[in-house]
């Protein structure tokens, strides 16, 4: 790997090769630029290989001359044929001003990831996905990101192109507001992960908006990967009828995570793994900066995308991501297994949630969806009710449900409250559905499915009751399936709530 000034190619030597496999990052020698006149442009051309092995992240410095009006980066790498099996080449890519690279330090100017092959900044504007502001001389580092290296190498050509003359005016933004019109204490739903071109999805925030009105969305948060650049780009959207949250998603080489409802602008960093024990610290600044800490698909197959961090950080889950899949399948069991172990030892338990996680056509917004007993159509009233677990999801507006618990003498508890009678007090569960034809209602406890309804009409409508006592189930949820395909397997969700506590501790 390396650069030149104008035009260069070599390998990487042994000793490059000795620092790539002893640290997470790489720093490269720096690429210069001369001062020129206004109007006038400036290009250097970076070439390099990256080994099999490279680490997670290669920083190319550029020495950027003041008088600088805009920077402008593209680039290009091979993709050799590879072996069934074995990962090709992808090359994500970012960008960090004369503030520096520090982790979690305030150099950041965007990130697209391998969503596009070019980008610029200026004082006024920018690539989505990038943060628009002055070019100001020092020494910026492009960001290479080699998510997965070929056995033969990851081959590299950057184009660096400055543009010299006074900067354009910088437009102060703004951001939408954290209420609208609610219906007091209500049930609201929302899909809290989605993606706009403002990092690797197709669509723009308008167009979301107006999908998440059509699935009957009272909140949504915007949660790009990587990148808080969408943040300034959702004023104009939200609405008396439609709360726009920001967060992001944290997209790290060994899972996923969603900052929910942070305060606008914030930025939280991804350079790091499980193994580097930095992951409380940026939970932590998620937490500061007001927002809740998500962990999205945790048994996702792609790459990177299973959770590594454990649940400790963790104020939800997002146990249901998009279509309903057996990693979803796999996640729910696992949460329920964190369930049972909170009941067991005495601890707090994890809420539930589910969401989209739509990026372009066809991918539906607002499938899944979360439905979120609120005091309010706020961002803390929406985070209060989620982090409680008041909360059920379902796979549309379509589907609604009532879910609680009561005992002999008139006690009653909702989903994510306590229903706080003797052990062995009797208790009678009762799930109230529409919009989940032929589904059938399942019961679930500490040790395991206890009830199964015959399916509910046509029609789509229902009521379920079982009883029970504390002694027999520590906690009760339900869950509506669609009919099985094949054999004894359970049919995909429609619908699951969150559980309701049984017994005075």
């Amino acid at each position: 790997m390396c650069e030149d000034n104008h035009a260069g190619h070599a390998g990487l030597g042994r000793r490059a090769l000795f620092v790539t496999g002893a640290a997470a990052a790489l720093t490269l020698g720096t690429v210069s630029f001369a001062s020129a006149a206004d109007g006038n442009q400036e290009t250097r051309t970076v070439r390099g290989t990256l080994p099999p092995g490279a680490p997670d992240f290669v920083y190319v410095p550029l020495e950027i001359p003041s008088g600088v009006r805009e920077i402008k980066v593209s680039y290009t790498y091979e993709k050799p044929s590879v072996p069934a099996g074995t990962p090709g080449n992808a090359l994500d890519i970012g960008i960090f001003d004369q503030r520096g690279t520090e982790l979690g330090g305030k150099g950041f100017r965007g990130w697209s990831g391998g969503a596009r092959t070019e980008f610029f900044i200026r004082a006024d504007d920018a690539t989505p996905g990038y943060i628009p502001g002055p070019v100001r001389e020092g020494t910026w580092s492009i960001a290479l990101g080699p998510y997965t290296v070929a056995p033969q190498g990851l081959s590299y050509e950057l184009t660096i192109t400055l543009t010299y003359g006074e900067p354009g005016e910088a437009v102060k933004p703004t951001y939408p507001p954290e209420r609208a019109k609610g219906r007091g204490r209500a049930w609201y739903r929302g899909d809290c992960h989605l993606h706009s071109w403002y990092s690797d999805g197709r669509r723009t925030p308008a167009e979301i908006a107006a999908l998440a009105r059509a699935a009957g969305l009272d909140f949504i948060n915007s949660s790009e990967h990587n990148t808080h650049s969408a943040h300034a780009h959702w004023a104009d959207v939200a609405g008396d009828d439609l709360l726009v949250m920001l967060g992001e998603e944290i997209t790290t080489r060994n899972g996923h995570v969603v900052a929910l409802g942070v305060e606008p602008g914030t930025f939280i960093d991804w350079r790091y793994r499980a193994r580097d024990n930095r992951f409380g610290r940026f939970a932590r600044q998620i937490r500061k900066a007001g927002g809740l800490v998500v962990p999205a698909h945790p048994h996702a197959t792609c790459v990177g995308c299973n959770w590594k961090f454990g649940f400790g950080e963790a104020d939800a889950v997002e146990v249901w991501n998009g279509p309903y899949t057996p990693d979803d399948e796999v996640s729910l069991a696992d949460w329920d297994s964190m369930l049972v172990a909170s009941v067991r030892e005495g601890r707090d338990w994890i809420p539930a949630m589910g969401n989209s996680d739509a990026h372009r056509d066809p991918d539906p917004v607002g499938s899944p969806q979360t439905v979120v007993l609120a005091d309010d159509l706020t961002r803390e009233a929406i985070q209060e009710g989620i982090k409680a677990g008041r909360s059920y999801v379902a796979e549309s507006k379509n589907v609604s449900l009532t879910f609680g618990v009561s005992g002999a003498k008139g006690e009653h508890a909702g989903i994510g409250e306590r229903l706080k009678v003797d052990r062995n007090a009797p208790v009678t569960v009762r799930l109230e559905a529409s919009g989940a034809p032929r589904c059938t209602v399942r019961f679930v406890t500490d040790q395991g499915v206890l009830f199964t309804s015959p399916p509910l009409p046509v029609a789509g409508s229902g009521v379920v009751e079982w009883r029970t006592t504390p002694s027999y189930a520590a906690y009760v949820r339900a869950e509506l399936r669609h009919e099985a395909a094949v054999g004894p397997l359970p049919g995909v969700l429609a619908a699951f709530t969150n559980p309701i506590f049984l017994g005075r501790q």
